[in-house]
């Protein structure tokens, strides 16, 4: 049976963040910007508080060595197998039970009950 492999990861910065003693996002900012990384107080709240979507490089290299950490620990991989939905699927028509001539869909006509004439 084929598998289905959902990939996602758990953002681990503000557990990391608080085993460091650094409870506010605003304790981060100057760290940041002493390493180049000058982001708003409003988005390192976001990097903080959310999960985000986006992110470069150069800031999570800044973040790992603000707060001693290996990538991994920061960002942690999570996959999720499971078996695909479409693997035992019909995959022809005719597996379907569809028949040339013998279409599944019928074009209908809706006409009123009461015609006024």
């Amino acid at each position: 049976m084929a598998e289905q492999r959902r990939m996602g990861y758990r953002w681990n910065l503000r557990t990391l963040m608080a085993q460091r003693g650094l409870w506010k996002s605003t304790e981060l900012l100057p760290l940041l910007r002493s390493r180049g990384i000058n982001l708003s107080e409003s988005q390192v709240y976001r990097l903080v508080t959310g999960t985000p979507e986006r992110f470069s490089g150069r800031t999570i290299a800044a973040l790992c060595d603000i707060l001693d950490c290996e990538i991994g620990e920061l960002l942690e991989v999570v996959v999720e197998v499971r078996a695909a939905k479409t693997a035992n699927a019909p995959r022809r028509p005719e597996d379907l039970g569809v028949q040339p001539g013998n279409p599944i869909a019928r074009r209908v006509r809706i006409v009123p009950d009461h015609e006024d004439g």
